[in-house]
Order: structure tokens, then sequence, then C-alpha cells
């Protein structure tokens, strides 16, 4: 049975809001095998691709995991989890829209985990497909070479797509008009040029152009051409695969570009191949980044016994695992696998399914598992090999594969899990095994809230059990609780993002609870200086006393406000935005007593323990603005501790040190808002718009007048439209663009002249760009805008850039919106 995007049945889009919406909102897994691996097949499989001189050379068959991921720019965090854990990645693009906004995030966010890439160009069988226009934009704006292993094939050169021509194999591939893709016709080029001389001659070309791109980065395509007696179409297909693979495992730049129409099946079976010969295998990946013992290195480093343990960082909880009589090399022999979990989900079925990628050794059923993050072990009752929604029981998970999990109660999104030889169940592994940590996943930060009410007093509980879940799930969801209003705000990466969440809420998890209207984060920062400002605080708290005291100054944030001070221990954190100074000081009287360079500290604390505890407390105080009561930016907070006159010996515990911290620094800010009222500050978005060029006028006329916004460039393809992807200029090597190669696209006349192939390429031809920065309140709703602009055509992608002051005309308009007046 076939199944499609098209009508609502794709296996990786199993969630009813999948379906419903037509869209991916969460990455799904699919293990599967390339070449078919049962082996009364492979005689048949076996007639039918040998004339296509196969990417994969032999039919063994090849184990994929394969990541469904979303396209959606609210769904980023599903894209940064999946590639996190990816060797290689197929990069999808529509024949007629080309490369759009949202595939150059992805794009360069896989880049930032150098991750091997090949493009498939799909839809070509739509009107309006244009192959060799989307080539040029896998240059102009990807900033890759494109190297073209295929094109496709329009019965006599403007009629249906038909097929594909395999420039690596030289070989025509026809597919008939209605099946499920398994029948191909296969000829030669000289079979070809009787049907298509046209076609032909287009082939010859594509193989020359590839040939000299390889050649620009691999000798050894070079030394066949040679021996070739330079004739670029008598190079074997094994000899330009080959090349072809150790260009793009070797992050040259070359991108590998293959053609077709999947609803139409085809195209399909070749992309799997290129999948096999062209993307690496767990063995050829990268060595994976971790820490462990306080150094930084490569599993497979730390596996052969080459990664040097400067100084062992163990925590306290680990401590009773270290044993000095065991050598780093004996304790890491002793490792049988390590895994990192990627995702978590609750099936109603199956119960908590944590995903995991093996990157070393092999899970067994029943073994336990130690969680390096959380310091415990967890028995591992099942696992399973997923099919999206389906699942089968497997006894056990090996090197490179995903696979799930089931029935780890704590285990979250970004953990280490590692199974270890004779480990202690409660202490775990030894140091540094107890400390070894994958790269983490990055969670991008959340720009939209909306607050969540239970129905009734009786369902808070239910409910609040339901949102551990889905924060579980998905830890780009956040929540917090508004301290006047008490109210629990859900905070997500955009409209859709919490429209979604609630949705899982109330359909899925059946919670009892209503979403308000979606809100703005907003900030608010001082514009005088307070303090200094002593706290002293003295309570008894759960029966215990508690007392310390604290000395804090505010202001605004300049850079060279935190200078150190000579004669102090002196540290400065920074978060969210804002800078704090933590100071620990002695006082003269002590200094001129004793001749020790640190004052003594009661044994029950450290500096590290109190540096935490004054930032923490500063943190809490700054969570809350004197004014508007949202929380602060742009805020440099200095606390000063005297440890002769301002500890109290066992009294002063972290949590008062802490408290007086947070009470010190809420005076200082209470000073400053009474000599100067703060100011307001909102995010502001980097906005990257593609449309047609007949709505730009308009589009842009409504950024810059209605919306507030500031243009900031119109088709810069040396900008990366990837918006906070962390691109500059200097990171990307330009594409010179007359030396691309694409074939002619059939309804393209002017495509062949060189000096309109510069322009089409640099101009977008039917899309335009908008690059421009505009206050977050705008951009809510903004798609069903952009949409009535520009007749459907126009998408968006946005990321934060950063706070800044509201304006006077609109600082009316937003505080009224907030008070909701």
């Amino acid at each position: 049975m076939a199944y499609h995007v098209d009508d609502g049945s794709t296996v990786t889009d199993f969630l009813p809001a999948e379906r419903a919406r037509g869209i991916t909102i969460q990455s799904a897994a699919i293990t599967f095998h390339w070449p078919v691996s049962k082996p009364e097949n492979r005689a048949a499989v076996a007639a039918i691709r040998k004339p296509l001189v196969p990417l994969s050379p032999n039919l063994e068959p090849h184990t994929v995991n394969l990541i469904d991921t979303p396209g959606h720019a609210d769904f980023t965090f599903e894209v940064l989890r999946s590639l996190r854990v990816l060797d290689g990645a197929v990069c999808i693009l529509d024949g007629v829209a080309g490369v759009e906004a949202q595939t150059e995030k992805v794009w360069y966010q896989a880049a930032t985990y150098k991750i091997p890439k090949i493009i498939y160009v799909n839809k070509l069988d739509r009107d309006g497909a244009a192959f060799g226009k989307t080539v040029k934009e896998i240059a102009s704006k990807l900033h890759a070479w494109p190297a073209v292993c295929q094109i496709p094939w329009f019965e006599g050169g403007n009629g249906r797509f038909i097929g594909i021509v395999d420039i690596i194999g030289l070989k025509a591939l026809r597919w008939p008009d209605s099946g499920d893709g398994k029948i191909i016709k296969i000829m030669g080029l000289d079979e070809l040029k009787a049907l298509e001389p046209n076609l032909t001659e287009t082939a010859r070309k594509a193989r020359t152009a590839l040939v000299e791109l390889l050649g620009d980065y691999d000798d050894l395509v070079i030394e066949k051409y040679l021996e070739c007696n330079e004739d670029h179409m008598a190079i074997l297909a094994e000899d330009i695969i080959a090349a072809l693979r150790r260009c793009v495992l070797s992050q040259s730049n070359i991108v590998p570009v293959f053609a077709g129409a999947s609803f139409r099946n085809i195209g399909v079976q070749p992309l799997l191949d290129a999948v096999i010969s062209l993307l690496p295998s767990p063995e050829e990946s990268p060595d994976p980044e971790i820490s462990a013992g306080g150094t930084n290195g490569g599993l497979r480093q730390l596996i052969q016994g080459k990664m040097a343990f400067t100084k062992i960082g163990i925590p306290s909880k680990a401590k009773l695992a270290v044993s000095s009589k065991k050598s780093p090399s004996a304790t890491i022999s002793k490792l049988e696998s390590c895994a990192l979990a990627f995702k978590v989900v609750h099936d109603h079925k199956r119960g908590v399914l944590v995903y995991v990628r093996v990157y070393h050794g092999i899970i067994q059923r029943n073994t336990m598992l130690f969680n390096t993050n959380l310091q415990i072990s967890e028995r591992v009752p099942r696992l399973l090999e997923m099919y999206a929604s389906d699942a089968v029981e497997v006894a056990s998970l090996s090197t490179g594969q995903i696979g799930v999990v089931v029935g780890l109660k704590y285990t979250r999104t970004g953990d280490t899990l590692v199974v270890y030889t004779g480990a202690n169940p409660k202490s775990g592994p030894p140091a540094p095994l107890n400390t070894l940590q994958l790269r983490p996943i990055e969670v991008p930060p959340p720009v939209f809230f909306a607050s969540i009410e239970s129905q009734s007093l009786s369902d808070e509980q239910t409910v609040a059990n339901s949102l551990a879940i889905l924060l579980r799930e998905d830890p780009s969801l956040h929540l917090s609780v508004d301290e006047d209003s008490g109210q629990t705000l859900l905070s997500g990466m955009g409209e859709l993002h919490l429209e979604i969440a609630r949705d899982r809420l109330v359909q899925d998890l059946k919670a009892k609870a209503s979403m308000g209207k979606i809100e703005i984060g907003y900030r608010e920062c001082i514009l005088a200086t307070g303090g200094p400002s002593t706290a002293l605080f003295d309570r008894e708290t759960a029966g215990r006393s508690g007392k310390a005291a604290c000395t804090a100054s505010v202001g605004p944030l300049i850079e060279t406000s935190a200078d150190a001070v000579v004669g102090r221990i002196d540290t400065t954190f920074r978060q969210d935005g804002n800078a704090i100074n933590v100071d620990l000081i002695r006082s003269t009287e002590q200094e001129t007593e004793s001749d020790s360079s640190t004052p003594s500290i009661p044994s029950h604390l450290s500096e590290t323990i109190i540096r935490t505890a004054l930032q923490n407390g500063a943190l809490t105080a700054l969570a809350r603005g004197p004014q508007h009561g949202v929380a602060l930016h742009s805020t440099h907070v200095s606390t000063t501790l005297d440890l002769s006159t301002q500890i109290f010996g066992t009294d002063t515990t972290p949590s008062a040190l802490t408290s007086a911290a947070r009470l010190a620094t809420q005076a200082a800010l209470k000073q400053s808002f009474q000599q100067v009222p703060t100011v307001l500050m909102e995010p502001v978005m980097n906005v990257i718009i593609s449309t047609d060029a007949d709505s730009l006028g308009s589009v842009v006329h409504d950024l810059s007048s209605s919306r507030g916004g500031h243009i900031v460039s119109l088709d810069d393809a040396d900008i990366i439209s990837a918006a906070g992807s962390g691109q500059t200029r200097d990171d990307v090597s330009l594409i010179d663009m007359r030396r691309v190669y694409s074939p002619p696209d059939p309804f393209d006349a002017t495509s062949t002249l060189a000096e309109d192939e510069v322009s089409m390429a640099s101009n977008g031809n039917r899309q335009r760009t908008i690059a421009a920065r505009v206050p977050l309140k705008e951009m809510v709703g903004y798609l069903k805008h952009l949409r009535s602009l520009t007749g459907g055509k126009g998408t968006f992608v946005m990321a934060v850039d950063r706070f800044e002051r509201v304006g006077s005309q609109r600082e009316k308009a937003v505080l009224k919106d907030m008070r909701g007046i």
C-alpha cells in the first residue's frame, strides 16, 4: 500500500494534528533496510537494478535509521534534536518553490553539527517545476557547489516529467505513468539520443561539468581523467561515486543533487542508492564530542585511551564511586555502551518511550543504564525498533542504531546513558566515566507565551501532571508562574507551537484546562544606579535558623562596568541579558590581623557554593522589575559579601545567602527606580520573508509603515536568511555563479544566456527575499496577513535578535495591552 503526504496518509505523520494540517509536527523515526534484505528477493532486484549501474555496487542490505523532521519554523527544536544524532541528511527541495527560507535555516543548523548532506529536488512533475533554477539557488542561497548527478527527463523537451538521466552511470531511467515505481525502463545514451537528442547533449554537458567540479576538489579524479585520455565520458561510474563520497565526507562544500517526483515514485530508488553510497556510516562519522572528568574530547579518543585527564571533576553524589587503585585505562575498558537520549514521548499504550542513539557498544534488554546527568541508574525492561507509530521489540541496540528504551522514569532529552561492567547501581561507574557526557542538545529560548488554567480546583493536580509530561516531551516549552496574577504561563517557539501544545494537553492527555491568548515576553531596564544596599536575612525556616547579610548595587549594563577589583576574588556571571558580579572581600580589620590571602570560610560552605547562592538570589530579584513587574534586562548587579562580617558561622546556609542577596538586590532596584523610572523593552526579531516580485512593494510597505519594522536588505544573497543561525558573511564561501552548471529548464528560454543565469540566481526570478527587523508583537498572526498580501505565496521565518527599548509612541499601547485595559 502506498502512503502520501498529499492525502494525509504519510507513515511518519501519524499524529491526528499532523494529518489534519498536512504538516510534520514532531520528528518520527523509521528503521528499514536498503536494498531489500530478504535473500529470495535479491536476484529479482539485481535484475532490475543491474543496468542502472547502481550507486551501491554490491547488493548487501544496509540498515538505515531515518528521521523525518518538521519544516515549520515553530518546531525548530524537533529539527535540532534530530540533527544532533544523525550521521547524514537528505535535504528535500520543492522543484517549484526552490530553496525556501526555512530550508536555509535548517541547512545552516545542520552545518553547525558538520553533517554531510545530499539534495533531492522533488515535485518535478508539477507545473512550474524548474530544476535548473533550483540548482542555481543551491549555490546562491545555500553557498554550496551543486554537483548535478541527475537531470530531469521531460518528454519531448517540454512535456510530462517521465524520468531522469543518471549522469554518473550515463543511463536514462523512465518510469511508467502509473505504478509503484518498481518497474523502470533503462536505456543507454545512444538509445536515448534517438528519442531525445537535446536531452542527450545536455547529459553530456552535465557529465563534463560534474567531472570538472570533482577535479577541483579530488586529485584522484584528475588521475582517472588523464588515464581516460581526457575523456569526461570514459571515467567509470564507480570512480565518480568514490570521488563524490570523498568530497561529501570531507565537508568540501560539494553537495550532490538528485531529481525526482516522489508522488509518482520517480527517482526514489536511485536516491536511496545515493544515501547508501555517499553518506557516512557510524564508523565514518566525526568522533562524538564528550566531556569527562573536566576534560573535553572525543568518545573514540576516550575508548582508545588517548584522552588525557588533567582534572577529574566528581559530583558530590558520585564520590563513593572513585577508586584510586584502578587506572583510567582499566576503567574505560569496562565501558560496555554509551548512548544519548534525544527524545521522550508519552505513549498511552506503551508508556514512556525514550528515543536513544547508540554511539558505542550494545545496549541489551534488562541491562542497567547509568544516567551521568542525573547520577541515577535505571533498568531497561524493553527495547523497540520504531517504524513511526508502530514498533518491533528487539533484544539489543548496537552502535549507530536509533531505537527506543521503554519505561525509563527519569531520563530526559539530552541525558547521556552508559552501561558499565560491574557498576554499583546506586553510585554508578567510577570516575571519570561517572561524569561522561555527550554533547548536549541546545534548547532555543521561547518567544511566545500564553496562560494555562485548570477548569476547577479539583483538576489542578491533573493539569500539573499533564504539563509535566508535556515539558518532558518538549523541552522547548517552558512553564512559569506570574507572581502578580498567580497564572501559570506556558512559553513556546511560536503561535502554532503553543496551539499544538494546547491540543496535545487537552485532546491527548485529557487535561481539563484552557489556554488564554498568546502574549509577548517583555522586559524592563533600569536607567540609573541604585545602592549600595545592605540587607540582613535572619529568620528561622523549618525549625532551622538562617542568618546572612549581603550588599548589592545595580546599574545599566555596560561592558566595562564589571572590571575586576584589586584584592578581591572576582567572578562575573551572565544570564538572560544581565550580568551579576560576585565579590568576596575581607574587611580591613582582618587584613591587619592575618597575613592569609583568603579569609576562613565555614566548613559547610565553599567559594563555589557562596557564589552560586548569591547569583541565585540576584537572579530571583531580576525576575521581577520594580515598575512593570516583568523580568529585567541589560542590568548589571554587583553583590559583595564580607567574609568576616556577613557570614555567621553555621547559621549562614546557602538558602540564607540567597535570600540576603535577593533582598539587597531588590532594595537597590527600588532605589534606582525612585531616581529614574525604568523603560520597557521588547523582543525584536530577525525576519526573512520570501515572496513573489509582484507582492514585494506591498510587503515592504506593510513592514516599514504598519509594523514599525526596519528593512535590512532586499535579495542579498550574501546574507544568511536562516535567521539566528549565527552565520555571517565571513563564515560562508561565496560561489562564483558563472562557474555553476545547471541544466536548462524546459519553459525558460533565456536560461541559456550566461548573463541571465547570474541575474536569475541573484534576483531570485520568481521569488524575492526581504530581510527585516520587526518587533515580535507585530509578528503575532503575521502569517495569515502575509498570505493575504501575497495571494498565499509568501512565507517567512524569524528568530530572536535582541531586546530593544519600546518607542514612546508605542509604549502606551503596549502597556495598555499588558494590563488588559
